[in-house]
């Protein structure tokens, strides 16, 4: 059986709209934790709106090993989508019940990893889906913007390890349960 794991970069308040304001705190150890998700996953899941900007973004950065584009764009991704009709950028449409088009992929043996993706996130996590989160969470306050956990499904999570990159990001590994 697949796993699914959440991978988000939050503020101290919740906030994970538009990540630009992570830029600052970006570092070798923050890179180190993105790219053991990313070389752990077989596949991505990906919201709309997360597929729309990744989709024009990463393919402009070429195949480099050193940016993650060797792996982005090669890796398979899963896109629950009721407008969407020509996939490209190595990407099937999802239609349907978004959990349960998901939990027929969890079923067998792939390991996906969802990147931003808010909405879709939370739909997995009230349908208890995520088996695991990787939270980076930036010393700072937007005060504004979207927050990660907004439903009202209740979670608890065991914090299976936790760290801190030089430039004061909390490397947080939760799982589900």
């Amino acid at each position: 059986m697949g796993r699914i794991v959440a991978v988000e970069y939050l503020t101290l308040d919740g906030v994970f709209e538009d990540p630009s304001w992570t830029q600052p705190y970006f570092d070798d150890a923050v890179a180190a934790f993105q790219g053991e998700a990313m070389r752990w996953a077989d596949a991505l899941l990906l919201g709309r709106v997360t597929y729309d900007g990744m989709s024009v973004a990463w393919p402009a950065t070429g195949d480099d090993p050193s940016t993650g584009g060797d792996i982005m764009n090669s890796i398979g991704k899963y896109v629950p989508t009721s407008t969407l009709t020509e996939p490209t950028w190595n990407t099937t449409f999802l239609s349907g019940d978004v959990v349960e088009a998901v939990t027929g992929l969890k079923a067998g043996d792939e390991n996906l990893v969802v990147y931003g993706s808010g909405q879709l996130t939370e739909t997995l996590r009230a349908a208890g889906l995520v088996d695991e989160y990787r939270l980076l969470v930036c010393p700072v306050v937007r005060g504004e913007g979207r927050r990660l956990f907004t439903g009202s499904a209740s979670s608890t999570f065991t914090v299976a390890d936790s760290r801190t990159s030089p430039t004061g990001v909390t490397l947080l590994t939760l799982t589900a349960g």
